[in-house]
Parts: C-alpha cells; sequence; structure tokens
C-alpha cells in the first residue's frame, strides 16, 4: 500500500481562464534622462491628446460614463502654479496649471488644472514627448514642431537685427 504524503487536492491553472490581473499589462515611462517617471495600464499613445497643446490626457478619477485609468506617477510638484494665456476664438482663454517635474532633472513632465495632490482633479495631462518607453532613449516626438521653432526664432532674431 502506498504511504500517503499530503491530503491536498491538487489542481492545475493551465486549464483555468486567465484573470483580470493576469491578463492586465502594466507600461513603464523614463524621463528623457532615464529616470523612472510613470507606470500606467495603458500604452500613452493609444491616450487621447488636448486639443490646445497635444498633451496626453490621464483620466484619474472615475466619472459616471468613464473609469480612471490606473497609474503612478513618480515627480515633484511645483511650488507655485503657472497660469497660461492661449488665444482662442472668442479672445483669450487662461488656465492655471499646477505642474509637476522629473525628480532627477527638473524637466517639466505634465500638469493637472486643479491644486492638491497628484490626481486631486479629474486629469492629470503628460506632456507629449517629456516621457519615453524606453530608459536613456529620446522618443522621436520630443523633437516634434523643433524645426518650425527654429525658423520662428530665426525670424524673430531677423526682425531685431532690422530694427
Amino acid at each position: 500500500m502506498p504511504k500517503i504524503v499530503s491530503r491536498s487536492a491538487i489542481s492545475s491553472s493551465i486549464d483555468a481562464p486567465p484573470t483580470d490581473s493576469a491578463t492586465a499589462s502594466l507600461r513603464v515611462y523614463y524621463c528623457l534622462c532615464g529616470e523612472f517617471i510613470l507606470v500606467i495600464d495603458k500604452a500613452l499613445t493609444s491616450l487621447p491628446r488636448r486639443k490646445t497643446d497635444g498633451a496626453i490626457i490621464v483620466r484619474s478619477q472615475d466619472a459616471p460614463n468613464a473609469k480612471a485609468r490606473v497609474f503612478k506617477l513618480n515627480v515633484n510638484p511645483a511650488s507655485q502654479p503657472v497660469m497660461i494665456e492661449r488665444k482662442c476664438e472668442q479672445g483669450y482663454l487662461h488656465e492655471r496649471q499646477y505642474r509637476f517635474h522629473c525628480t532627477r532633472c527638473d524637466l517639466l513632465i505634465g500638469y493637472q488644472t486643479t491644486p492638491g495632490s497628484i490626481k486631486s482633479g479629474p486629469f492629470v495631462y503628460i506632456l507629449w514627448g517629456a516621457v519615453s518607453q524606453v530608459q536613456g532613449q529620446y522618443p522621436p516626438e520630443a523633437f516634434e514642431g523643433e524645426q518650425e521653432a527654429l525658423a520662428a526664432a530665426a525670424a524673430r532674431d531677423k526682425g531685431k537685427d532690422n530694427a
């Protein structure tokens, strides 16, 4: 007669259906200096962007028609908000931004429009090109619009020389 070693039931998870936590994949993003900045449950490229500045919109609080994203930011909040003025069809639009920066190099990473701790408002905005999925590598979008900015600066400087 064989010896009984254990009375526990044998089960196999090979045939079991995957759970939500097993199929969820988290995305990690880094600052341009290589510092860990963000871990989030969805790729930033698949999230919506703001029309005003192209920043990536991350929902930080549940709404009746949408759930908040699962994410963690490793940033330093700025001590004072910044007032932004944008020209629009009705005149000028003013927005108060509560910004946050990289903990290592102080690069501007994103902002929210409500005071308080990070995730205290309905949305957090991540600046397009401020983070990369590959540590120590610049994302292609980090240089988006650079040629236009250089051309505008050159034209502005040329105008100063002629005056």
